[in-house]
């Protein structure tokens, strides 16, 4: 039975996943920790363990290998380019190194596009050939379906939704006060909780608030936590009504945290768009959270293996 192997490479871990063609699913993952001292050349040594063993059992390699890279991935060398939270990766080159071992096809996409595709093929875009999918996690990166097709832009760095500027101040994310990225992300919420906590403090916060904290007070009915998640809907809805306007979608996917936080930040996101879009465009385009939850990130880069293929494939017809 043909089958793919998935690669997601993660800021804080990294996964191995298997999937069944004939079943379209996931039938085994592990998982190990990454982090800031992560060598490039350990990591992949565990993979090919991981992997090697499933190939040993199959009897037969994998059709392909697709890998999710979390950083700024170049698709054309297949080399990361820069991952602010795996250093040592610059410029290792992670599908020449897969293809060497096992011989198979292999493929990439950045974690967004990966995500997207995924959403796309098994989420919440089934069936929908215009659609962008926002990461929403620690930070905020996008993928672009467009007629059906990924778009990665001239160099392979479409949908950098975060650098967009909502606001002349904000969290200074990416070197950039006023950028989307610093309202609408876990790193952005952070900071705003940091900075509104030290001015005016709320007693179901810590000094130093993370995302989750924001969340979890926000539902036991803190005004502080609340405001903060409301300014958070209604600059990434701003940011939103721009790309609906740009890009005339049909749906857009919000991931991470508006899967986990949605009760508390629609109102505010749809409130801001229904301000900043036009109405024929904004009635046209529905709001949705991520489907795949926690296993998107190894349904993404099994996607990335699976399209890889049909790919290829019609290239050869």
């Amino acid at each position: 039975m043909p089958w793919y192997i998935g690669v997601d490479i993660g800021g804080t871990k990294m996964g191995v996943s298997r999937f069944d063609v004939s079943t379209s699913s996931i039938v085994e993952v592990e998982r190990f920790p990454t982090g800031i001292q992560c060598d490039p050349v350990d990591a992949i040594n565990r993979v090919v363990g991981i992997a090697g063993a499933w190939v040993e059992n199959a009897g037969s390699p994998p059709e392909a290998i697709g890998v999710s890279v979390g950083g700024m991935y170049d698709v054309h060398s297949g080399c990361m380019r820069h991952a602010p939270h795996l250093p040592l990766w610059d410029g290792f080159p992670i599908i020449s190194t897969l293809k060497d071992v096992f011989g198979v096809p292999v493929f990439g996409e950045n974690d967004a596009n990966a995500c997207a595709l995924a959403e796309w093929r098994f989420g919440a875009g089934r069936g929908c050939d215009d659609l962008i999918f926002l990461t929403f996690g620690t930070g905020l990166g996008a993928g672009l379906i467009l007629n059906g097709t990924l778009h990665r832009g001239k160099t392979g760095l479409a949908g950098e939704v975060g650098t967009m500027r909502v606001s002349e101040a904000g969290p200074p994310i990416r070197q950039k006060p006023g950028c989307l990225e610093g309202f609408a992300s876990g790193a952005g919420i952070a900071l705003l909780a940091k900075d509104r906590q030290s001015a005016n403090p709320s007693p179901l916060l810590p000094q130093e608030p993370n995302a989750k904290d924001v969340a979890e007070a926000a539902r036991q009915g803190d005004a502080l936590s609340l405001s903060i998640l409301d300014e958070c809907g209604r600059k990434l809805g701003q940011g939103l009504a721009v790309l609906i306007d740009l890009l005339n979608p049909e749906r857009i996917i919000l991931g991470s945290i508006f899967t986990r936080c949605e009760t508390l930040l629609r109102a505010s996101i749809e409130d801001s768009i229904s301000k900043e879009a036009m109405p024929e465009t904004g009635k046209a385009c529905a709001i949705v959270p991520a489907e795949l939850g926690e296993s998107i990130g190894d349904f993404g880069a099994v996607t990335v293996a699976a399209l890889g293929i049909e790919n290829e494939l019609k290239t050869l017809k």
